[in-house]
């Protein structure tokens, strides 16, 4: 079982502070795999916006910790606490994996576990962070960042975003599914590659490629073009890249370059098909033309990624 321990004390975003203990706290129905051992660490009476709450051990705990989560911190203009960063930097040194929801960025980055990385925060904030630590690089256009051992997210509902990846990590995306379904959320939403994810699509009925989307969803096995897809929407294909630049942030070749490997994904981790039957259902043509995207994009090879994530999903 993998202790996640939250680290908290006066002036947390209670918000964020729910939400990882909503994720992290106990398993679904359903879910047979080891849930996490929740623990929280800090002072005897911390004050989260509006509520109270009196944490289960000291930051003296954190260390033990397999991973540290740091909620938001609500006034950004205030140093945090000395010994909440000390206890969260010896955490990162004794081996911990720890992540920031929304403005704990600050934590990080003031415990120098941010220095020399790319991270993320509230995009309210991130001139700020950027300008108080100009040894991060700080990315203002992304749900989360995802730099191995350390891990921040952007404002609120972000932070969910970055504690569902979280379970991925660790159990697969069958489980995470569990997960966000009794959450009703997407399990993961629109866009980047596997270290970070731009700003979410609108809802489903705000935008012009609405239908378009899961229209191409269900043709992933198909050799689709831009001009396809324009077509398919009634527009220019310039005038699709600039609605597909404003809704997903990002190209039509690479959304839909997305959306072919997450497919991917999903096979890898469901199915036993061998990686050129995968690469034809996911329209990606041949074995090494998906594994050369695949590598690319997600950090290992195909059959790397089935190991593993089929061993955490099955709790092996």
């Amino acid at each position: 079982m993998t202790t996640v321990a939250l680290a908290v004390t006066d002036g947390m975003l209670h918000f964020e502070l729910a939400l990882a203990c909503e994720v992290f706290g106990s398993a679904p129905a359903g879910v047979t795999v080891p849930w996490y051992d929740l623990v929280v660490c800090g002072p005897r009476t911390v004050r989260a916006g509006r509520f109270g709450l009196e944490p289960e051990h000291g930051l003296d705990r954190l260390p033990d910790a397999d991973t540290v989560i740091v909620p938001g911190w609500a006034d950004v203009d205030v140093a945090p606490p000395a010994d909440l960063v000390d206890a969260v930097r010896a955490a990162h040194e004794a081996g911990a994996r720890v992540a920031s929801l929304c403005t704990g960025a600050f934590v990080l980055a003031a415990a120098g576990l941010l220095d020399g990385r790319r991270a993320t925060t509230h995009w309210a904030h991130t001139r700020v962070l950027a300008a108080r630590h100009p040894r991060v690089t700080v990315d203002p256009d992304v749900l989360y960042v995802d730099d191995g051992s350390v891990l921040t997210s952007a404002g609120k509902a972000a932070a969910l975003d970055l504690c569902l990846h979280l379970v991925r990590l660790d159990h697969g995306s069958s489980v995470t599914n569990t997960v966000a379904r009794r959450l009703v959320v997407p399990p993961h939403r629109d866009g980047g590659q596997a270290q970070f994810v731009p700003t979410p699509a609108p809802a489903p009925d705000n935008h012009p490629l609405a239908a378009l989307f899961p229209w191409v969803i269900e043709r992933l096995d198909q050799p689709l073009t831009v001009e396809d897809l324009a077509r398919r929407a009634g527009m220019s294909s310039r005038h699709l890249g600039r609605h597909f630049r404003a809704v997903t942030g990002t190209t039509p070749l690479q959304w839909l370059l997305t959306q072919r490997i997450r497919h991917a994904q999903e096979l890898l981790e469901t199915t036993d098909d061998g990686v050129d039957t995968i690469a034809a259902a996911t329209g990606m043509g041949t074995g090494t033309t998906l594994r050369r995207h695949f590598h690319r994009t997600v950090g290992v090879p195909p059959d790397t990624y089935r190991r593993t994530f089929r061993a955490r999903a099955r709790g092996d």
